[in-house]
């Protein structure tokens, strides 16, 4: 167990980081994160080193490029669909409608087989077929492979095992990887870094391979798939040549510029070289998409290649891309909140601050851009690219705990983004105000499920962002930038809320999907975490519409007072109200009991209650049919109900579905999966 030394510690470091003051000396900012820098010397499977800027990442295997491991070049922006099926139209998929205490709603999901819909039918055939394409379109394609085609003196290919000494290693601080190997004896140095303005990898490489032609660049390009990608393999149909187009439109001495088309979605590839290389077309033999940069004569290759929706007719060099990234990763760990846990008498003190360390590298190269990060963030498909509302909470609260809230300014954009479309799917509903999607892409397109169309849980999401910046940022400025949002958020909490007039009371639910997804939305009601988070959020609506100076919503007011209040049993919060056998058959999946008093301030709880609640958790639970960030979650509910001992030993927690690899790739669900990294974060 961590002693009280260490949690002193850890609260004095945290002030001196700068959560209460400018600046850190204190702390040997750069001392804490180099010690953590990645080292390996073997090819990994599924785990990638990776650069980025939280718009485009870049997955390398261990020469420095995606040579022999098929990782991916991913962005924001880079969406695809496959074509239609053929006399069919997104527009004319119809959902179901439910009984909904008492009224018809319609919600956005595929009508079950009954004897009134006949599976066999031409209706039901051509909702199905609809239904799977909304499911997986549009989904984020790859953008493109860059690897070496590496050669021996015989000139037969190089294999993984025929690669000597290799080793890689991620300076953290400046955001560059090296990575070094022989080939038959002969040194090859490759360093990669991303440009943190463009959609940009520079690579430089330097061997005497390359005099001789044994080291040439390839790219390469597939067409977009419709699969999930819930392990770290190759986004893209590498097989179909003919439903995609690759042209080189401008090749110059030290530069070409490539164009790219699949159906409705077209982008660039730019390179740009300063030293001696010659561009060649496609291989007409292996695909007619593969192009390479051949070295002339020279022992280094130094190049960029840049992705990007319009064409670029400038780049800069992989020396300024080199250095570009240098200042910008200097700045951004100088900036918000740092930690040091060296002082700890705790052995386990390191493993905790490196999985801290790389979680703040990985989120910043994943999940710091102009989308909210689908789980796997810019590694591969995991849910065909697509992102979860109700997990932004996890991706995205730590940055304003850290002080860091330009990372995650961007994506809580969506918020305005999506209000019209939020506010029209009320409405067609019967609900006031702005009901968020669950899960769907780069524009406001529901992904037919009933736990998508059901779930609730999001919905407070925005309130408690805009609490965040208004507490980092207390103007004018802020309670206008998100007062719509709030209100309309708040408009359709008080409305979706059913008023049960025999016991003079509140409800939420059915139907509805609970956070941990595990129980029959068509019987479910009063779920403990929602109605905490109801309760927070009507809350702070309300302390919004005071800080405007506008009268309170007499409405938020009426269901806060009369909202039923969290279920108990026994001494202890159930899942939901009634909830047959909870402590026998519903012991997995998320804890969201203990997420109102941790993960939430607490509204409506009593913490007598809270504790012998989480003690039941603690002892009762499946800890290996959970989700990563359940841990941090109990961890935050341990911390307060003055558990600093629990809470740390949640953040260690030995459970498969909460470790750390080696890049800080966290497991807990599709691999990688960043909720855990984000909720260590915030928890800490």
């Amino acid at each position: 167990m961590f002693k009280s030394y260490f949690t002193v510690t850890v609260s004095i470091l945290l002030v001196t980081a700068g959560i209460l003051f400018d600046g850190c000396s204190g702390i040997d900012r750069k001392a804490v994160v180099s010690r953590h820098n990645v080292v390996t010397t073997s090819m990994g499977d599924f785990s990638p080193a990776q650069v980025g800027n939280g718009e485009f990442a870049f997955g390398a295997d261990i020469t420095g490029l995606q040579t022999f491991v098929k990782y991916n070049t991913m962005s924001n922006w880079g969406w695809h669909s496959e074509p239609v099926p053929d006399g069919l139209n997104p527009d004319d998929f119809k959902g179901i409608i439910v009984d909904t205490h008492g009224r018809p709603v319609q919600y956005n999901y595929l009508a079950p087989w009954n004897s009134a819909n006949d599976p066999d039918s031409v209706f039901f055939k051509q909702q199905r077929a609809l239904s799977e394409w909304l499911a997986a379109n549009p989904h984020r394609i790859n953008l493109g492979r860059i690897g070496f085609v590496l050669k021996k003196a015989d000139g037969q290919s190089v294999s993984v095992i025929d690669l000597k000494e290799t080793r890689q290693e991620i300076d953290l601080w400046n955001g560059i990887i090296t990575s070094s190997f022989k080939i038959e004896d002969t040194p090859v140095l490759v360093k990669t870094a991303c440009h943190p303005k463009l959609d940009a990898v520079a690579v430089s490489v330097e061997s005497e391979l390359l005099k001789k032609g044994q080291i040439v660049v390839m790219i390469d390009f597939p067409y977009g798939d419709s699969k999930k990608r819930y392990r770290n393999d190759f986004v893209g149909d590498w097989n179909d040549f003919e439903a995609h187009q690759t042209r080189a439109i401008d090749i110059k001495s030290q530069s070409a510029c490539l164009s790219r088309n699949l159906d409705s979605t077209s982008y660039y590839v730019s390179l740009a070289w300063t030293t001696k290389a010659e561009f060649l077309h496609p291989d007409s033999v292996v695909s007619p998409h593969r192009f390479y940069l051949i070295p002339e004569n020279d022992s280094r290759l130094d190049f960029v290649c840049a992705f990007s929706e319009k064409k670029r007719d400038e780049l800069p060099s992989a020396k300024e891309t080199f250095r570009e990234s240098s200042g910008s990763w200097n700045k951004y760990w100088k900036s918000g909140a740092a930690i040091d846990l060296s002082g700890s008498k705790d052995q386990r003190w390191k493993e905790l601050e490196r999985r801290v360390v790389l979680s703040q590298y990985l989120m910043k190269v994943n999940e710091a851009g102009s989308l909210p990060p689908q789980e796997s963030g810019l590694v591969n498909n995991g849910w065909y690219g697509r992102f979860h509302m109700e997990m932004l909470w996890w991706h995205g609260v730590h940055y304003a705990l850290w002080n860091r809230w330009t990372e995650v300014e961007k994506m809580t954009g969506i918020y305005q983004k999506y209000l019209k479309t939020s506010e029209k799917r009320a409405e067609q509903q019967g609900y006031a105000g702005a009901r968020w999607p669950k899960c769907t892409a780069n524009f406001d397109r529901d992904w037919p499920n009933p736990i998508h169309s059901t779930l609730i849980w999001q919905q407070p999401h925005p309130i408690y962002f805009a609490e965040l910046d208004y507490r980092l940022h207390p103007t004018k400025e802020t309670l206008g930038k998100w007062s719509q949002v709030v209100f309309e958020s708040a408009d359709f909490m008080a409305d979706y809320a059913f008023y049960e007039k025999e016991k003079d009371r509140f409800e939420l639910g059915p139907p509805v999907f609970i956070v941990s997804e595990n129980t029959d939305p068509m019987i479910t009601v009063n779920p403990a975490f929602e109605l905490g988070y109801w309760r927070t959020g009507l809350r702070l609506a309300q302390e919004w519409r005071k800080r405007m100076k506008m009268p309170e919503v007499e409405k938020w007011n009426l269901v806060s007072e009369k909202l039923s209040a969290l279920p108990v049993e026994e001494n202890v919060y159930v899942t939901y109200e009634g909830i047959p056998d909870m402590w026998l058959k519903y012991c997995f999946e998320h804890p969201g009991l203990t997420g109102v008093y941790g993960m939430l301030p607490g509204d409506g709880v009593d913490k007598t209650i809270m504790n012998n609640t989480f003690n039941k958790v603690i002892s009762s639970w499946n800890f290996n049919r959970v989700w990563g960030w359940d841990f941090p979650m109990l961890a935050m509910c341990a911390a307060r109900l003055g558990k600093p001992e629990t809470a740390v030993d949640m953040l260690l927690h030995t459970s498969p579905n909460f470790q750390f690899d080696e890049h800080g790739l966290a497991t807990g669900g599709p691999f990688p999966y960043f909720p855990s990294n984000g909720g260590l974060l915030t928890a800490v």
